[in-house]
């Protein structure tokens, strides 16, 4: 794929050898959501298109990164992949399972193999519940452990993301955010799953805290043997847990790399605008401004998604005339750029 002069979304490679051992575990191919207009009186507004034509896929084992600004479709896209959300368009396939079409048995199964950790671990931990009730009834749920083997369990659960197992007998309220975020990983990892998508897991937490929680996404990924699809836009947490990055506009898959490739050659001006934004990241030289809101683009039809606020554009009708593929420019890094060539 990567020797192609141009090429297709990545995604679209790996549905071709989904049955194959090194293939990705998940792939989304063409993945797009559309919600209807809220109703305002007697008119109904502009549907809402969250997800548009996203191709991805995520290799086992590796840490997947979804970044951009708020509104953009990141977490949208990670409930799709988890079949939280119905896509009104495209496919999902996980270790080679068409995902749309998993019922009974198969979409439980499913449930166990992929997760979730909620960006507020407060609003998702049920505040009636102590920490053990609420770890028991996800092993209830799923025939794993009852009775002894469930307080055992819940325990082990507890002590593997670095809380006591005493913990168990409290209520989320007696908890710091750290402390309720990794509850929160407990709870993911109840169900032994393979897949786990982290939605913003640390923006809400004190930068201290972060670090702490970071570290130990990757120390359970290692011991764990677990694949991340990582949602955020917190570029230097991004950086200390990725193996590559996909930059997220509008909708779109704009910029995928590796996250060395990406952080020291980004290709898109979006993605240099917002590494440029981040002071522990910025580089020398000139800076990219980054003007206006990613909602005051959303008038555009047919061209470029980032046209309106693209210092490179110089109004050229190039960029109005069509929405720019995700074209290879160098070894393993796409952009969707007619500004940027191949390298």
């Amino acid at each position: 794929m990567a020797d192609a002069p141009r090429t297709t979304p990545p995604a679209s490679a790996a549905t071709e050898s989904a049955a194959t051992d090194d293939s990705p575990l998940v792939v989304a191919d063409s993945l797009s959501k559309v919600y209807p207009g809220a109703r305002s009186g007697l008119r109904r507004r502009p549907p809402v298109r969250a997800v548009e034509d996203v191709s991805l896929a995520v290799k086992r084992g590796e840490t997947l990164a979804l970044v951009g600004e708020s509104g953009c479709g990141k977490t949208t896209t990670g409930r799709l992949l988890l079949r939280l959300e119905e896509p009104s368009g495209g496919t999902v396939h996980y270790a080679g399972l068409d995902v749309g079409r998993l019922r009974g048995q198969g979409r439980r199964a499913f449930r166990r193999r992929a997760q979730i950790i909620f960006q507020d671990p407060f609003g998702s931990l049920n505040p009636r519940l102590t920490v053990g009730s609420a770890l028991r009834e996800v092993l209830a749920v799923h025939s794993l452990a009852r009775g002894s083997a469930a307080e055992a369990r819940t325990g082990e659960l507890l002590e593997l993301v670095g809380l006591d197992a005493s913990a168990a007998r409290r209520y989320p309220h007696e908890f710091s955010g750290g402390q309720r975020q990794r509850i929160g990983v407990a709870r993911a990892l109840a169900v032994e799953p393979e897949f786990i998508v982290a939605d913003e897991p640390v923006s809400a937490l004190d930068v201290s805290v972060q670090a702490q929680v970071l570290n130990l996404f990757q120390d359970l990924q290692r011991r764990l043997d677990l694949t991340y699809l990582f949602v955020a836009h917190d570029l230097a947490a991004v950086r200390q847990v990725s193996d590559r990055v996909a930059v997220m506009y509008m909708g779109r898959i704009i910029e995928l790399a590796s996250a060395e490739e990406l952080y020291g050659h980004p290709l898109h001006p979006y993605t240099r605008a917002l590494l440029d934004a981040v002071p522990t990241l910025r580089r020398a030289g000139r800076r990219l401004p980054l003007a206006g809101e990613a909602a005051g683009a959303a008038s555009l039809e047919g061209g470029c998604p980032f046209y309106p606020r693209c210092p490179r554009s110089d109004k050229d009708e190039e960029c109005r005339a069509a929405v720019p593929a995700l074209d290879l420019k160098r070894p393993g890094h796409y952009a969707r750029c007619v500004k940027v060539g191949p390298r």
